[in-house]
Order: structure tokens, then C-alpha cells, then sequence
């Protein structure tokens, strides 16, 4: 399978997650370890789009600008880097709302399929929540569970075999035959 567009999840696969749940200022960004380089080596020959449920917004917790300047860093520090993320795709609704965006609806991820042209079977998301495999699923999009974030916790409570990492996705999809 050749991957020409990968969407990933924000919060526990690219950076830490924040103690209190949401990282609402650039000054609480934290890469994941090795996420960043990583991001650098499967951004090479594909489109990255980033697609994150921020129910914050909707729960009036925090701005949609204070989003948006979290997602400023995440770009710059990505960019300086060598990196390169084409979207980012935000549901700031907050759970209950019935929007067809809030993963695991499959909402952010047609949009980012859309804009790309890429079809449903050349891409990947990649996740830490049983959220984001049923997300994927609902799009027709292959999925890959991560052992970050909450990853460890959806391996042991939906039984799917997670990658180590960002890096260990980097490792798998630069070898010749990916399944």
C-alpha cells in the first residue's frame, strides 16, 4: 500500500498531552519524544493533514484563536524542522453537539480527503484513541493505533496491536512492502 496522504491525530501522537486535558497556549506545546523527526521523514513525498477534536472551544474553555496559536507553533516548529503539514482540521464542538465532524465521526477526515484528491485507500490515519479507529473506519481510511497518548490504554481495551511511535510508523512505511 502506498500512503500519499497521512492524517494524524493531535494531542498524544504528535505532542504531550496537557494535565489538564488541552494544551490552550503555545507555551504548553510539547513534542511527543521523537515526533518532530518523525513528522520530518513521513512528510517526505506525501501530503499531512492533522485532524483533532478541540472540545474546549465548545465547553467555552478556551478560544478558537488560542487553537489556532497552538496550531501557529505547531507549524513554525515543523517547518524549522523540515517538515511540512498542509491542513489542520479542528472540531471545536463539544461532545453532544451531533456535529459530523467531532471524531469518530468521519467529518474532518472526508473534508481532508477532499481538499487532497488523495482516495480513502492511499491514505493512513494515525491515532491514539479507539475515537480516531472508528473515525477511520467510518471514512474507509486504513488506520494505525499509536502507543502514545492514550494509546497504551486502547491497545489493552480494543486488543489492536499499536505501533511504539511516530517513529516506528516512519520505520514501517519506509520499507518497500507495507501492508
Amino acid at each position: 500500500m502506498k500512503v500519499r496522504h497521512l492524517l494524524l491525530d493531535r494531542d498524544g501522537v504528535l505532542n504531550v498531552e496537557h494535565p489538564s486535558g488541552w494544551v490552550t497556549d503555545p507555551a504548553d506545546w510539547i513534542w511527543q519524544p521523537g515526533a518532530l523527526d518523525a513528522l520530518v521523514r513521513l512528510s517526505e513525498g506525501r501530503r499531512v493533514s492533522v485532524v483533532t477534536n478541540q472540545s474546549v472551544v465548545g465547553r467555552g474553555l478556551a478560544s478558537l484563536d488560542a487553537i489556532e496559536r497552538v496550531h501557529e507553533r505547531l507549524w513554525t516548529e515543523a517547518a524549522a524542522a523540515g517538515a511540512r503539514i498542509h491542513d489542520i482540521y479542528v472540531c471545536p464542538h463539544a461532545p453532544g453537539a451531533g456535529c459530523p465532524c467531532r471524531k469518530p465521526e468521519p467529518g474532518m477526515l472526508l473534508d481532508a480527503l477532499a481538499a487532497s484528491g488523495v482516495p480513502a485507500h492511499e491514505a493512513l490515519f494515525v491515532g491514539d484513541s479507539a475515537t480516531d479507529l472508528e473515525a477511520a473506519e467510518r471514512a474507509g481510511v486504513p488506520a494505525r493505533l499509536v502507543l502514545t497518548g492514550k494509546g497504551r490504554h486502547t491497545s489493552a481495551s480494543t486488543g489492536v496491536t499499536g505501533l511504539r511511535d511516530l517513529r516506528a510508523l516512519a520505520d514501517l512505511l519506509a520499507e518497500p512492502s507495507i501492508p
